[in-house]
């Protein structure tokens, strides 16, 4: 096939489409395995999950999806109106801090609340020490608690976004609001937030992406979801027929999310302000302390105690458990962190490259696909990517 026949604009070289169109390859066949795997259903176990696992699993994920990206975008855009709106004390601290708890997965937090807080742990023996049996918290060991650990883990998206967004305002949309009789709650409501929806949206659509994908947590807090039961069909029923075609009911459900944030956009625009940040506005009396004692809050939850706690055990098992095997481990990841980043960092590059130098519909459309990466849980890129392995062994 000569070059000339190549869908691309006149001037534009060859190369850099067909080195988009390789790129994007394995993201194509993954996806094509996946959807496949219908094609050749095992009928015994398509009915097994139709009947008991799917109703589950769909429930459990959709419920968790919508927790976490309530309380998140709750606590996120709380902390970005305050870090970007208001003065308190501890603020500065408070604005680059609140990030950290990304810093922490959210399988880690889950340990560590767990250890801490289930019904044999030192909290709940304390208060029962305390006050006797009739007090105790409610169970860790649930669905809520896999929703509060989530949000711990991912509100840094929506803050991050939202804080952002918040600053290009400033006080002016405080003003605006104060301008047309509205109090400064009612203008949060009814200008601030509005403005910044285009980003509060982007940083809910990265928690809902990493919510999908997660199977760390919900793997600690043994709750079912997705990801969990394409893991156990793979390991437990030895069937990555049932695994293919179970990742191909997350691939609808985060396609039905694309679509949904699309068509909720639409074709609205919005514009920010590039004046120069005004002052912040000084909080007075409780609200003062009640800014800052939520900061804190969020930030001792997230970040402060899954890291002391880790710290704590990790001294006391060091010298009696430590051994090669643990430095193996963390030179192993390591090597995987650093591998995965100069691979996908060369990725990038040759797909800017490809669509700089030769922006035709195909090239545009590879880089498309090959990002579409990283909206797609890896639970359904790695049983795409193994369906393929398996195919070309029985091959």
């Amino acid at each position: 096939m000569s070059s000339s026949a190549l869908p691309v604009k006149k001037g534009a070289r060859a190369g850099p489409v067909w080195l988009a169109v390789l790129i994007a390859t394995p993201a194509v066949l993954s996806l094509g395995v996946v959807v496949f795997s219908w094609l050749h259903p095992d009928a015994e176990i398509l009915t097994h999950l139709l009947k008991f696992v799917l109703p589950r699993v769909a429930v459990n994920t959709l419920v968790l999806v919508a927790g976490v990206v309530t309380l998140s975008g709750l606590i996120g855009v709380g902390l970005g109106w305050l870090t970007a709106v208001y003065d308190f004390p501890g603020k500065r601290f408070f604005t680059w801090a609140l990030l950290l708890p990304m810093a922490v997965p959210g399988y880690v937090i889950a340990f560590v609340f767990i250890g801490l807080f289930e019904y044999a742990g030192p909290v709940q023996t304390l208060l029962r020490e305390w006050f006797g049996n009739a007090v105790a918290i409610p169970p860790i060991r649930s669905r809520g608690g896999v929703i509060v650990v989530m949000s711990l883990a991912l509100y840094p998206y929506v803050y991050l976004l939202a804080r952002n967004a918040f600053l290009t305002q400033g006080r002016q949309s405080i003003e605006v609001a104060q301008s047309l009789g509205l109090t400064a709650r009612q203008g949060f409501v009814r200008v601030a937030l509005p403005m910044a929806r285009p980003a509060i949206a982007g940083g809910l659509m990265l928690v809902i992406m990493e919510t999908l994908a997660d199977f760390g947590t919900v793997a600690v807090f043994n709750y079912d979801t997705f990801t969990t039961a394409i893991y156990a069909s793979w390991f437990s029923l030895y069937s990555i027929q049932s695994a293919l075609q179970l990742a191909f009911f997350l691939l609808l459900l985060v396609l039905a999310v694309l679509l949904l944030e699309r068509r909720l956009r639409g074709r609205a625009a919005y514009t920010t302000s590039l004046a120069p940040a005004r002052p912040a506005i000084e909080l007075r009396g409780a609200a003062r302390w009640g800014a800052t004692a939520f900061a804190a809050a969020v930030l001792v939850l997230g970040f402060v105690l899954p890291s002391v706690q880790l710290v704590a055990w990790t001294a006391a098992d060091l010298a009696r458990a430590f051994d090669r095997q643990y430095l193996e481990l963390a030179l192993r990841t390591l090597a995987l962190a650093v591998s995965a980043a100069f691979i996908i960092s060369g990725a990038a590059l040759a797909l800017v490259y490809a669509v700089r130098n030769s922006p035709s519909r195909l090239t545009r459309a590879a880089a498309r696909i090959a990002t579409l990466g990283y909206a797609l849980p890896g639970t359904v890129l790695a049983v795409g990517i193994y369906g393929q392995l398996s195919h070309l062994n029985n091959g």
